[in-house]
């Protein structure tokens, strides 16, 4: 029988139930936040570090890194160069934060979740090294010299020899492909079928929602909003009455001011007390629902309310729907059948629409029934000229880059001018990203043309870099 190669499907799959075991076994709800935000981008950089160690980057090595991604994050789409550029520049890896409350964790409780950490860290790094079908002894060497030295931070023995799993050459001289399985089952047995982690719970939710840029007024209002809701449901248990209200919401605000993050938070929330099923949320825009032939957008609408039942339906730009004109426009077709069902599942259907703020109270004034099921506010406001700063460093520190003196001096200054002199167009965090990728198009064309250059030159961003791509952006406007 042949040994079972290590897909990104696979690792996936093996990834994801990892993650979430080691997670459930977190009791501190603080400390499962802190270790569902930091794992990914930890083992992400684990992943680059073996494999500079290893043979060269291949797509599998593209796909696998793709996959190294745990339930509900962002799905990464790193490129074949990016990658190339990472490993070559040879990384350390660098104990993450929240190793270190875990060991503080053990000391208060006499707990053992940094020893399971380390099983952890021996198992994943082992089958990000045998991703392109091959275990090098450099390779088990690093892993064995990675795990010995989170060990040592808390006094463990490192749990597994890597040597064990380098692949030898067989007479063809092609080595054969190691069995991944063997070393997570030697440490952890699974049963047939792992069950599925809790959802997050209203603390660690609320912990999420805290850990946004800016946003403070949004904040308090989420919180002010899920405290009324768990109350109401109280009174409901103990069989006191409670007046009608209505969990339907507007957001107010420009792009790229984390109406939609907010959004997917709130919707795990009304899970997490009781008002929602499922918890999902189904995102669309006018797109999503509006068909071109009659009857098609009836049929639309409905398959997506489908999808969002038991979770909330965000419609981005939802004044999109009224704003064409003429006989042939099916929008506000969508809109009825979106007020009938929101009527048809009001205890498991919650609705948000998005958009500007002058366009979104023309949107809800358009129609008797839209004003009277939408009656909650939420304004987004536009991110400071100090927090478009933040957000650019968090990009910057998220994905290996690092501003450099000149830089650091100049950029606080730019997004005060870009904060300031904002117009309509203005995209607040998406312009941040957008930023900064044009930076590190710019980075990669100078570093190019480097002879040899170092871990530090394929990491800076010189303010050189920033300001090309700031004159791109502005030409493009």
């Amino acid at each position: 029988m042949e040994p079972k190669k290590v897909t990104a499907d696979w690792l996936s799959k093996q990834y994801t139930k990892s993650i979430s075991a080691f997670r459930r076994h977190l009791s501190e709800p603080a400390l499962r936040v802190r270790f569902a935000q930091g794992a990914d981008p930890f083992f992400r950089q684990c992943a680059v570090a073996v494999w500079a160690h290893g043979n060269p980057v291949t797509e599998q090595h593209v796909a696998a890194y793709n996959a190294i991604r745990s339930k509900d994050s962002p799905l990464p789409d790193t490129l074949y160069w990016e990658l190339v550029s990472a490993v070559g520049a040879v990384p350390d890896v660098e104990t993450p934060p929240f190793f270190r409350m875990l060991i503080e964790y053990d000391r208060r409780t006499g707990g053992q979740s940094a020893k399971r950490f380390l099983e952890l860290c021996s198992t994943l790094l082992l089958l990000f090294a045998a991703v392109d079908d091959q275990v090098t002894g450099e390779e088990a060497a690093f892993v064995d010299l990675c795990v010995a030295q989170l060990a040592a931070e808390c006094g463990e023995a490192a749990p597994v020899n890597a040597a064990a799993y380098v692949t030898k050459g067989n007479k063809t001289g092609e080595p054969p492909v190691p069995q991944p399985s063997a070393p997570a089952e030697a440490e952890a047995p699974q049963p047939a079928e792992t069950p599925a982690p809790p959802p997050p719970s209203v603390d660690e939710l609320l912990a999420e929602l805290d850990s946004l840029c800016g946003l403070e007024k949004v904040k308090s209002d989420v919180r002010s909003l899920i405290n009324l809701v768990k109350v109401r449901k109280l009174r409901e248990d103990n069989g006191l009455p409670v007046p009608p209200m209505s969990l339907h919401l507007v957001f107010l605000g420009n792009p790229g001011t984390g109406k939609t993050t907010v959004a997917r938070l709130l919707a795990k929330l009304y899970h997490a007390i009781g008002v929602l099923s499922g918890g999902q949320l189904v995102e669309v825009d006018r797109s999503g629902l509006v068909a071109g032939y009659v009857g098609q957008t009836a049929i639309k609408t409905g398959e997506v309310i489908q999808k969002a039942l038991g979770g909330v339906l965000f419609i981005d730009e939802a004044y999109a729907l009224v704003s064409q004109e003429g006989t042939n426009d099916f929008g506000r077709e969508a809109i009825e059948v979106l007020l009938k069902s929101m009527e048809d599942h009001r205890d498991d259907l919650i609705v948000i629409v998005a958009g500007y703020s002058n366009l979104m109270e023309k949107f809800i004034h358009s129609n008797p029934g839209l004003e009277s099921r939408f009656n909650k506010y939420f304004y987004f406001e536009d991110y400071s000229g100090e927090q478009l700063w933040i957000i650019f460093q968090s990009v910057c520190q998220k994905n290996g880059y690092e501003p450099d003196g000149a830089l650091k001096e100049f950029a606080p200054g730019f997004f005060q001018t870009l904060y300031e002199e904002r117009d309509e167009n203005f995209g607040n965090a998406r312009d941040v990203r957008n930023l900064f990728e044009k930076a590190v198009a710019r980075q990669s064309d100078r570093v190019s043309g480097l002879e040899a250059p170092t871990k530090e030159d394929l990491m800076v961003l010189t303010l050189e870099d920033f300001q090309k791509a700031a004159e791109e952006d502005l030409e493009l406007s």
